[in-house]
């Protein structure tokens, strides 16, 4: 299911929050995400682990830690593009890199996330991470990508893509929604088009529903 939301009276919220594919790590995640106020900025992580910058305190780590499944590694890196969620995503199985990403973040890239990683752009653009945004089940990106590049990604991601947008036309996608394989958070300014896109591209309607949606969505949207 496809929700919009807002963050402190600003729909662009994907900038501080980050979510697993997991419903464990969806719901233990996001809860504690919403208040790192720079976070989206600078980590990367999915169901295997959360990549953090080297500048993460040992408190800030411990807290992280605290926060996720065991199950969930995470690792410093030291990263001179130090903004990780600009320039960086992924999903479960691959991730899309800067192509001047560091060769040994893209190895501990690798290691702890357990992903393929590919040096790419979209719509010319080195910022993958705030211009697309996919999960194991599809994607959506910058609303320029041309039909060309949107089936090289696809190819390369194995999940089906779409150009879109956000909060009322915003290209700056990763900025305006977070998602998982069963749910996704929009900013509130996103449009019933563009919700509907959303829905369908990550095939929403199709996930089962649980008790934890249901429940989150109980506290965090005025009915």
């Amino acid at each position: 299911e496809g929700l919009r939301w807002k963050w402190e009276n600003n729909p662009e919220f994907g900038w501080c929050a980050k979510v697993g594919s997991s419903v464990e790590t969806f719901f233990s995640s996001f809860l504690f995400l919403l208040f790192c106020f720079f976070f989206f900025f600078v980590n990367l992580g999915n169901r295997h682990g959360l990549l953090v910058p080297s500048s993460t305190t040992d408190q800030e780590l411990q807290h992280i830690r605290n926060s996720l499944p065991d199950s969930v590694r995470i690792q410093r890196v030291e990263e001179r593009l130090s903004a990780l969620g600009n320039v960086t995503t992924c999903n479960d199985y691959v991730a899309l890199v800067h192509p001047d990403l560091d060769r040994e973040t893209e190895e501990i890239l690798a290691d702890v996330l357990k992903v393929e990683v590919f040096r790419q752009t979209v719509a010319d653009q080195v910022l993958v991470g705030s211009y697309c945004v996919f999960s194991n089940q599809g994607g959506i990106v910058h609303p320029k990508t041309s039909i060309d590049d949107q089936d090289e990604l696809s190819s390369l991601l194995q999940v089906p893509l779409v150009a879109g947008t956000v909060n009322r036309g915003s290209e700056v996608i990763a900025a305006g929604m977070v998602v998982n394989d069963w749910c996704a958070f929009c900013g509130l300014d996103t449009t019933s088009t563009e919700l509907s896109v959303i829905e369908s591209i990550f095939r929403l309607n199709e996930a089962q529903p649980s008790t934890i949606a249901t429940n989150m969505r109980d506290s965090l949207i005025d009915r």
